[in-house]
């Protein structure tokens, strides 16, 4: 498991991708960033006193549900 999701990202990163595989992993870095600015913004104009940056936000509402595809798509792809 550790070894396909290697390949995967030496992959993604190698410029060797389908078009649909290139869309999609685009969607989900624009997810995560657009996400983590909006938490950012959110940090910056709530009321409370800590002002910071609430990490744990950015991981279940931007990282997880940008992943989530993939894991499926893992999980439910047939095999040779």
């Amino acid at each position: 498991m550790y070894q396909d999701l290697k390949n995967f990202f030496l992959k993604i990163f190698s410029g060797n991708l389908s078009q649909n595989k290139k869309i999609f992993t685009t969607i989900s870095f624009a997810w995560i960033i657009i996400i983590g600015y909006l938490t950012w913004w959110n940090g910056l104009k709530s009321f409370a006193v800590d002002k910071s940056f609430r990490w744990d936000e950015w991981f279940w509402f931007g990282i997880v549900p940008a992943i989530a595809p993939y894991f499926f798509y893992y999980i439910w792809k047939k095999r040779d």
